[in-house]
């Protein structure tokens, strides 16, 4: 789960300050956003939780996960949502939005770890959309990156995921980052950034390369670089010592504190 929380701080710089480049430098004012915050509260959701669900089961455990969305958000109000998150946080609503951009994708990094069966992950990751992605686009993203995160985790390689990937969810992951990066921009809508964060992390050789490919796209940097980083995490089982002392000072103590509970729980140790 860490290798999402440090790929959002990574980003976060180039989200607004886009970049082409591959070897582009960490800046001292990269910080957590509303990736690591809502990864967090899907985590905690998860330690408050983690009976498998049925499909008449879906309602209510969104509702569970949406809970600490909103409890997330008022915690951490200026974290960098978008608009209509931001509206359905603070107004504490429980209509359901139809968002059909990349922030359900980028939450359920830890439903990847926690669960251990596709088709338990599938649900998992539906209900944690629904309360503000009930869109099927938004919906299948984020079922893309939880079943990825799985499949690396458990010993998958990467021409096994990209074929479960394209065959399950019918999307095409066979381009390369370098035929797209010169025409590519920022868009948060979830088929434009969640596949190509996917591949980020397949054409990696790391988890820094993975994280280097998603920001030096030019587009939604710090959600590419938590997806492609989370999912690198779980394939690498390592993170390089300097990127963690350079991200583990930016984190919130009370972030940290879940993290560590949930990385107790699921996460093995990574290798030294």
């Amino acid at each position: 789960m860490l290798g999402a929380i440090y790929g959002d701080i990574i980003g976060s710089y180039y989200e607004v300050h886009c970049t082409k480049e591959y070897d582009f430098p960490f800046q001292k004012d990269s910080t957590f956003t509303d990736d690591s915050v809502l990864n967090t509260a899907t985590a905690k959701a998860i330690l408050l939780n983690s009976h498998p669900i049925t499909r008449r089961q879906l309602n209510q455990r969104s509702r569970e996960y949406a809970i600490q969305y909103q409890q997330y958000y008022s915690w951490f109000p200026h974290a960098g949502y978008g608009n209509m998150f931001t509206e359905w946080a603070s107004s504490h609503s429980t209509r359901r939005q139809r968002s059909y951009g990349n922030g359900g994708a980028m939450r359920v990094i830890p439903i990847g770890w926690a669960y251990d069966d596709i088709e338990q992950i599938l649900l998992q990751a539906k209900a944690s959309c629904l309360c503000t992605h009930n869109h099927h686009e938004a919906i299948q993203g984020a079922q893309m990156v939880a079943v990825a995160v799985f499949l690396a985790r458990m010993g998958a390689d990467k021409n096994e995921i990209r074929s479960e990937l394209s065959k399950r969810f019918r999307h095409p992951l066979a381009f390369q980052l370098d035929d797209i990066r010169p025409l590519y921009e920022f868009d948060s809508r979830t088929n434009y950034s969640v596949p190509p964060a996917i591949v980020c992390f397949l054409e990696s050789t790391d988890y820094e390369s993975a994280v280097r490919n998603a920001v030096s796209m030019g587009g939604d940097a710090d959600t590419m670089a938590c997806i492609a980083g989370g999912i690198a995490e779980a394939y690498y089982k390592e993170i390089p010592d300097f990127v963690r002392k350079f991200c583990d000072l930016k984190i919130d103590s009370s972030i940290r504190k879940v993290i560590q509970e949930f990385k107790r729980g699921y996460c093995p140790p990574l290798k030294s």
